[in-house]
């Protein structure tokens, strides 16, 4: 049997991301019987619908990435109580154009990292409202919300919180069991 493949979304842009981070300790403990690779939102043009029909290259790859996973790992940052308009963006090309969504019916699951105490909470029920309209089944316990990040990863970006820890991997569990029942019904 083949390894379930998982990829993150890492919903941040900058170079020390907290959520970046958070996705590599994800793939330190990612199950057997699963892999977990990143994908970037770097060099993705702002969507403009009049270029829906000739995509460019960065979202060709994108949608390409989301089609060939089994199941997506989204890490958001929280933007004015929301997820960042990249994370919106490239969600908004990989939906398009309209009947050939790159994520219809693609089991996620949703986690994010803040500096703030609320701990991405409300960009996280944003992105899940988000992720309904594209018919995505979401992972709905746990809830992982690493609030004060500053405190929960060292130096060198590795999550050192073991509370974080043993809730990814209960996520990355709670997710594949979703693809599995995904599979299972089709």
């Amino acid at each position: 049997m083949s390894k379930i493949k998982i990829l993150g979304i890492v919903g941040s842009l900058r170079k020390d991301s907290y959520n970046h981070y958070a996705l590599k300790a994800a793939q330190e403990l990612v199950p057997d019987g699963a892999v977990l690779d990143l994908i970037a939102l770097h060099g993705i043009p702002v969507f403009n619908q009049d270029d829906e029909l000739n995509l460019p290259a960065s979202v060709i790859e994108f949608k390409r990435r989301i089609v060939g996973a089994d199941a997506i790992l989204f890490a958001t940052p929280e933007y004015n109580y929301s997820i960042p308009g990249g994370l919106k963006n490239a969600i908004d090309w990989a939906s398009r154009p309209f009947g050939e969504s790159a994520c219809q019916g693609k089991p996620a699951a949703v986690m994010g990292a803040s500096a703030g105490s609320m701990g991405t909470s409300r960009a996280q029920y944003h992105l899940r409202q988000v992720l309904v309209t594209l018919d995505m089944p979401v992972v709905n316990q746990p809830e992982l919300m690493i609030a004060n990040a500053a405190a929960r990863f060292d130096r060198n970006g590795r999550l050192s919180d073991e509370t974080s820890r043993q809730l990814i991997r209960k996520l990355l569990g709670a997710l594949i069991q979703l693809v599995k029942i995904n599979q299972a019904a089709i």
